[in-house]
């Protein structure tokens, strides 16, 4: 069977009996860190003027756990905006997976109501679509100007949305197609509000999708394979496998490339070098004044990602090495409270990211996909002494380097504080611990 029917096929017949335990584990986690995301970002300008421009009326599914509701569709939209609105959110194949299929999934849920369970199998299937189509294609799809997480999420979120539907097959392949039409996400934009777009337009996109493919609304059957398809468009160099088998069910990617929570509200990206900096800072607590120049190591593909050297913004500034530096030898540390427009524009902010200087190389990680080997910090003091900092291979919170559970529950209380929660973050934590046991409804509940 051909990819698209093959990918359409799996995610049809999908359930939770059939998830791996340590998939729902993955999955849940997904969940926990994007509804923190999610109510910390909600305030931001971006959700906030997407909200004013659709002008919701009251619906269904729930918005940032506020107690205010809207339609589905634009749920998901204001949703998947705000939680990649900090650039806080997971990340997981090549993008940020749990920020377009969270949204999607949680609006969908309330909607039809359904429970935890149904949710976890959506999420998979998603995750599953996501990663099979990603791994297919060895190029760098940043290079090309490509936001992965635009291109796949839409496709993502169709597949989840048409499980939680429980379409059949062939209706679930056409949510799928018509997912791909709406795939899109420039690169170009990063640094602005129209990154997070990209992944509220994505959940929106597949949630819409499902729905029309249940109402017969059609689309091709070979969409993703076909040499005028889904892969051959995205593809950086052309090289994507469209015609190679799969094995879904029986290889489970979200089981081999899990998830990776962000310690820091910017760019992946810069987070291997925020830790081998910070660790250096505590070792040797440098002050600006002892400093000559900051020499970072990074890929070349992270280098061209990370476009900022000189940011003016704190949405500019989660896209500079040179920012992320700065702000790690100024306040030891890189956090909500940095990535303002007030820090980012101090002075002595601005003076120091003039010395920092990026080196790069294509020493790529077989791994992380655009990544190095390792990233390293060289500070060159004005006494003419030299320091460096480790061979970052994984970010703290990498998949390979988790948090353990306190931590991810620190990083959620801190959002929910953001974020000004009408619900307390050990309840809310406590309902998606067993959320397998509860609707989509009672998750989101204020009163």
């Amino acid at each position: 069977m051909a990819l698209t029917q093959d990918l359409g096929q799996f995610v049809a017949n999908l359930s939770f009996e059939k998830l791996p335990p340590e998939a729902v584990e993955i999955a849940r986690t997904g969940f926990i860190d994007t509804i923190a995301t999610m109510i910390a970002g909600a305030q931001d300008p971006a959700p906030q003027i997407l909200r004013r421009g659709l002008q919701p009326a009251p619906g269904a599914a729930s918005l940032y756990f506020s107690g205010e509701t809207a339609a589905a569709p634009e749920a998901a939209w204001i949703n998947g905006t705000a939680g990649h609105a900090l650039d806080y959110d997971d990340v997981g194949c090549r993008g940020h997976v749990s920020t377009v299929l969270v949204p999607a999934i949680l609006a969908e849920a309330e909607t039809l109501g359904l429970g935890g369970r149904e949710m976890f199998a959506a999420y998979v299937a998603g995750y599953e679509s996501w990663a099979e189509l990603s791994r297919r294609d060895p190029g760098h799809h940043h290079r090309k100007g490509w936001h992965p997480t635009g291109i796949f999420g839409a496709i993502g979120a169709g597949a989840a949305c048409a499980n939680l539907r429980r379409l059949d097959p062939q209706r679930t392949t056409a949510a799928i197609s018509l997912s791909a039409s709406q795939a899109g996400g420039i690169m170009a934009n990063f640094g602005t509000m129209t990154k997070p777009f990209h992944a509220g337009r994505s959940a929106h996109a597949g949630l819409v999708s499902a729905r029309l493919a249940e109402l017969g609304f059609t689309a091709a059957a070979d969409t993703l394979e076909h040499p005028q398809g889904f892969l051959s468009a995205v593809s950086p160099e052309g090289k994507a496998d469209r015609d190679g088998p799969s094995a879904f069910g029986e290889e489970w990617h979200i089981l081999k490339q899990r998830l990776s929570i962000k310690k820091y509200p910017a760019c992946y990206c810069t987070h291997r070098a925020l830790d081998g900096m910070l660790d250096l800072l505590a070792q040797r607590p440098l002050k600006p004044a002892d400093i000559a120049q900051i020499t970072v190591s990074i890929s070349d593909t992270h280098a061209l990602i990370l476009r900022n050297q000189q940011p003016q913004t704190g949405l500019e500034a989660k896209f500079s090495m040179q920012f992320a530096m700065a702000a790690a030898v100024i306040s030891r540390r890189a956090s909500l409270g940095e990535y303002t427009d007030e820090f980012v524009r101090r002075p002595e902010v601005q003076e120091l990211m003039r010395r920092v200087q990026i080196t790069t190389n294509q020493d790529y990680d077989p791994v992380q996909v655009g990544a190095s080997v390792y990233d390293q910090v060289t500070i060159e003091l004005t006494s003419g002494e030299t320091v460096q900092s480790e061979k970052v291979r994984r970010a703290r919170g990498h998949a390979d380097l988790p948090l353990a559970e306190p931590e991810l529950f620190d990083k959620f209380r801190t959002c929910l504080d953001v974020g000004h929660a009408r619900i307390s973050a050990e309840h809310l934590f406590d309902r998606l611990k067993k959320l397998e046991t509860i609707s989509a409804r009672d998750l989101t509940a204020v009163g």
